[in-house]
């Protein structure tokens, strides 16, 4: 039984129907690939995964290790082993990065099993030195004044630190230069293992000349319309999307 697990998933934004009847599966320890056209639906299925109260699923299920959570809120979804790295991240002023990921890892545990001061202080600096990170980047306000690329690895290591059991990540690629692409690749590959898989969501084919990924779904139109392994990701850079849109239609 993989540990998320996705059946006729349908999704709606106010009145439009986004996604269409979308079913796939990631287990501990595999990279799945989502990669489609602008507006496939792509990132509809990153928020509506995660609980977001916009994103209405209308038909379909979302189960965890076998639990139902459509229902479910996004905190409690964290909580259960969900992670969501977002496209545009957001800036959070007066905010440290250090305060706001012990903030987040305290809320995870609960109450009764806060981490120490210092047991948080050695995991940090464990998961920045992963992502080549300076040290002094803990003190800055989170996000506030990130070129892209520090963004987009910062979310990197919020998932580094909150270590889910599924890493949901929305076109983490996007803006990055050849450096920071590689950072950020290079963190994704060590941080998965056994018990922490993948939903990569991407765009182009680039970031999987770096994190190869066990399967390939291709989406269109709110829909999976091919899969395969890695060599699909290979055949979209050399023809595109336009053939796989006419068989959605």
């Amino acid at each position: 039984m993989a540990f998320l697990e996705v059946k006729d998933l349908h999704v709606k934004i106010e009145d439009k129907e986004i996604l269409k009847g979308l079913s796939l599966t990631v287990d501990k320890g595999q990279v799945v690939a989502i990669m489609g056209p602008n507006g496939s639906g792509k990132s509809t299925l990153a928020y509506a995964l995660m609980g977001h109260p916009r994103y209405e699923i209308t038909k379909g299920k979302i189960f965890l290790n076998g639990e139902d959570v459509t229902g479910l809120e996004a905190d409690e979804r964290a909580k259960k082993g969900l992670f969501l790295s977002f496209q545009y991240p957001q800036e959070i002023a007066g905010v440290s990065v250090s305060n706001f990921l012990r903030t987040a890892i305290n809320s995870k545990r609960g109450d009764e099993n806060k981490i120490s001061v210092m047991d948080f202080h050695k995991l940090l600096q464990e998961k920045m030195s992963l992502l080549k990170f300076d040290k002094s980047f803990a003190l800055r306000y989170l996000n506030e004044g990130f070129s892209g690329g520090e963004k987009k690895k910062a979310e990197i290591l919020q998932m580094a630190v909150l270590n889910p059991t599924i890493g949901i990540l929305d076109e983490t690629d996007s803006g990055l230069d050849v450096d920071s692409l590689k950072i950020v690749a290079n963190g994704v590959n060590n941080l998965k293992g056994p018990e922490m898989g993948i939903l990569l969501i991407t765009h182009y084919q680039r970031i999987l000349n770096y994190i190869t990924p066990d399967r390939v779904h291709i989406v269109v139109d709110g829909k999976i319309v091919k899969s395969g392994g890695k060599e699909l990701a290979l055949e979209v850079e050399e023809k595109g999307y336009q053939e796989h849109k006419a068989v959605s239609q």
